[in-house]
């Protein structure tokens, strides 16, 4: 079996080649909706390697029974067609099997807001700039280089090696991690290369839920407005009550792996946001109804059951407390994100293997951390009963201006993949 002198020394030879596919990467604007010209660039390089991608498109009337199914958004805005999901194995013995790769769809930007052009990769010494970098192509990158290396070193694998480029993780994943699980690429275990800043390793996921209020007012003339109802008056007397919920529930609810590598994020596990307000089209009219639509996001813990529960009775009880809206009340609903939280045991083979590795790649001590996002690696928990981590790179400004990540912790992260790859899958031989 080869040192893991000599996996080092081929990953690091292959900085120039890590670097130039990224920035391929971060070119292919592949806002959610439009992953295609990312997974171009996904295929090329699986055929480069050698290998046969599968490529398919993921159908929601197949996926729609499933318990982890939901609408979202951005299926709702474009639809599935061309919007591919990539997978590749390759084949090892008869030994355990592992996935590693991720998602190549990114948030949209702001570019007035960057300070370096947002879809060309920019490297200033070991930093590298651009939508995606850390967020997480810079991962898949990683992964693919990963994949490489064991190739040209001539390392066969125990057990299968399963690489997989997904759809709109950043609207749920539906389309894409739970599309590859269903179409059949159930590993033993999974590595996620998430940007959880090697050699941290994230074994929890936040719930999601987005929701809808529709609160109701009376229209009227402006100048006849004592007859009348203001919707957006009512909309604050929701606002508030929101507010204040957020604020008990950041006071009650705790979970120390979402702080251990972030600890601003201690006394902030759980978020309660209203993102929109739509109301009104006539500064003289009284608006007869405002619209709110926010996320809450929680740690393990609770269910979404639970947490819908709580939100509900928040606005019911504001409305019963409000004389017109007592006789008025506002109605609720649940739609886009609706995933449950997640959370791998630390003490499991893959999370305590995921650690050690990236520890002694690295030279650092790491933390098991996560429970404040959503991820992909739910759908493996959840519903396949398959451990699944994130291990990838440092990151900064992840969905805003100047996003960065950095060379060493792309070519670390490649390395503990590989790594983890011969440790799990063990030796063909």
């Amino acid at each position: 079996m080869t040192d893991k002198d000599t996996l080092a020394e081929t990953i690091e030879s292959k900085e120039s080649d890590l670097v130039d596919l990224l920035g391929e990467l971060v070119a292919a604007q592949t806002v959610t909706g439009n992953e295609a010209p990312g997974q171009e660039v996904i295929i090329d390089r699986l055929e480069t390697i050698g290998l046969e991608p599968d490529v398919w498109e993921p159908s929601a009337d197949n996926l729609a029974d499933h318990e982890g199914y939901f609408e979202t958004s951005s299926y709702e805005a474009y639809g599935y067609e061309g919007r591919p999901n990539v997978a590749a194995r390759v084949e090892g013995g008869n030994g355990p099997t592992l996935s590693i790769g991720g998602h190549i769809d990114v948030v949209d930007v702001t570019e007035d807001e960057w300070t370096r052009d947002p879809w060309s990769l920019t490297r200033e010494r070991d930093t590298l700039y651009g939508r995606g970098s850390a967020d997480m192509k810079g991962g898949l990158a990683a992964a693919l280089i990963a994949i490489e290396a064991l190739d040209s070193l001539g390392i066969e694998l125990g057990g299968d090696l399963l690489f997989q480029s997904t759809i709109e993780e950043e609207d749920g994943g539906v389309g894409g991690a739970l599309s590859v699980l269903e179409r059949g690429y159930v590993p033993d275990a999974a590595v996620i290369a998430e940007p959880f800043d090697l050699p941290n390793v994230g074994i929890a996921g936040a719930g999601v839920m987005y929701f809808q209020v529709e609160v109701p007012g009376k229209s009227v003339h402006a100048a006849w407005g004592h007859e009348g109802v203001n919707a957006i008056g009512n909309a604050a007397t929701i606002y508030r009550a929101l507010e204040e919920l957020d604020s008990e529930r950041k006071a009650r609810v705790d979970y120390e792996p979402a702080y251990q590598a972030n600890p601003g994020l201690k006394g902030n596990v759980t978020n309660l946001n209203v993102g929109t307000i739509k109301a009104g089209d006539w500064p003289s009219t009284l608006p007869s109804q405002a619209i709110l639509e926010g996320r809450i996001g929680w740690p393990p813990g609770e269910s979404r059951a639970e947490v819908r529960s709580q939100i509900e009775e928040t606005i019911a009880e504001a409305a019963a407390a409000d004389e017109w809206l007592a006789d008025h009340p506002p109605t609720v609903e649940w739609f886009g994100w609706q995933a449950e939280p997640h959370e791998v045991d630390s003490d499991g083979e893959l999370a305590t293997l995921a650690k050690r590795v990236g520890e002694d790649v690295t030279g650092r001590s790491g933390s098991f951390v996560g429970g404040n996002a959503g991820l992909d690696e739910r759908f493996y928990d959840l519903y396949y009963d398959v451990d699944a981590v994130s291990v990838g790179p440092t990151g900064a400004n992840l969905h805003g201006a100047d996003e960065h990540t950095t060379v060493p912790s792309l070519l670390e992260t490649a390395i503990t993949i590989a790594t983890i790859a011969i440790e799990y899958c063990g030796n063909k031989e």
